[in-house]
């Protein structure tokens, strides 16, 4: 009875040993369901920047300065068989005068690199219309003018187109700048219009004025040959093209379209040669 005890224990005691020697049981992980590799996304291109269009220089170093002084006013004249019948006006107009005058300066600069020095209304009064004074030094005025225009813009040189003056022939009677005149009386009245701009070039140092183009025996005798033949700063129009009134001018779309083309026509004549010195 006793070894029968004594066998029983020690047979549990060899399945408790047993038991602790095994090793746990292990539960396998559940399944996992392969997610499909996400494809990377593409960066997206970023789009080309437009071209910029060429634009006048407006910074950096300055060769020609170019300042357009046709102050965009236009003058309408009438003169009459007495003093009594004259009339003179300076209509300020829209018709981009300035702006003309500047794109055919650099049309004529060609490859030469040209800026536009702004200037503030009114600047080129005092030299239009001086006020007393019998004697004036035009150059030293000018000179002075451009000076203080220019400031720091440090350019090479200046070129200025500005309203000159000139004699209607037969007459004591001047005709400025850009504008329209009427002569005569009812139906032997006419009418033209007349383009008197000048260019001047002004030294970026110094500010003197300088020559202009050197003058030939060609251009003296082409320049009589053009007035011969017809006078180079006038345009007859048809004498319904005058206005009423001055100020009718501003809104005259004939006479702003003839004007605007024989402008450009005087330019693109005189201005060559001041770019081929």
């Amino acid at each position: 009875m006793v070894r029968i005890a004594i066998s029983v224990i020690a047979l549990l005691s060899l399945l408790t040993q047993a038991t602790a020697q095994a090793p746990p049981a292990t539960t396998a992980p559940p399944a996992q369901t392969a997610t499909p590799a996400k494809p990377a996304a593409k960066k997206a291109a970023k789009p080309k920047a437009p071209a910029k269009l060429a634009e006048p220089a407006t910074a950096g170093p300055c060769g020609v300065g170019v300042i357009a002084a046709t102050q965009d006013l236009f003058v309408v004249q009438k003169i009459g068989l007495t003093v009594f019948g004259n009339d003179y006006a300076e209509v300020p107009v829209s018709w981009g005068l300035d702006d003309l005058t500047f794109a055919r300066v650099r049309a004529a600069a060609g490859t030469t690199p040209v800026r536009r020095i702004p200037y503030a209304k009114g600047a080129f009064d005092s030299y239009y219309h001086p006020k007393g004074g019998l004697f004036r030094n035009r150059r030293e005025e000018l000179s002075n003018l451009v000076r203080g225009i220019a400031g720091n813009a440090g350019c090479e040189r200046y070129v200025v187109v500005m309203r000159s003056e000139g004699q209607l022939d037969g007459t004591n009677q001047s005709l400025n700048g850009v504008g329209i005149f009427s002569r005569g009386v009812g139906m032997i009245s006419y009418a033209y219009v007349f383009i008197h701009v000048g260019v001047i070039v002004v030294d970026g140092h110094t500010f003197e004025i300088r020559k202009g183009p050197a003058v030939t025996v060609e251009g003296v005798m082409k320049h009589l040959a053009d007035n011969f033949v017809d006078n180079e700063f006038l345009r007859k129009v048809d004498k319904s093209t005058f206005p009423e009134t001055a100020a009718d001018a501003a809104n005259n779309t004939v006479l702003r379209d003839t004007t605007r083309d024989f402008l450009t026509k005087r330019l693109d004549k005189i201005l060559p040669p001041y770019f081929a010195q």
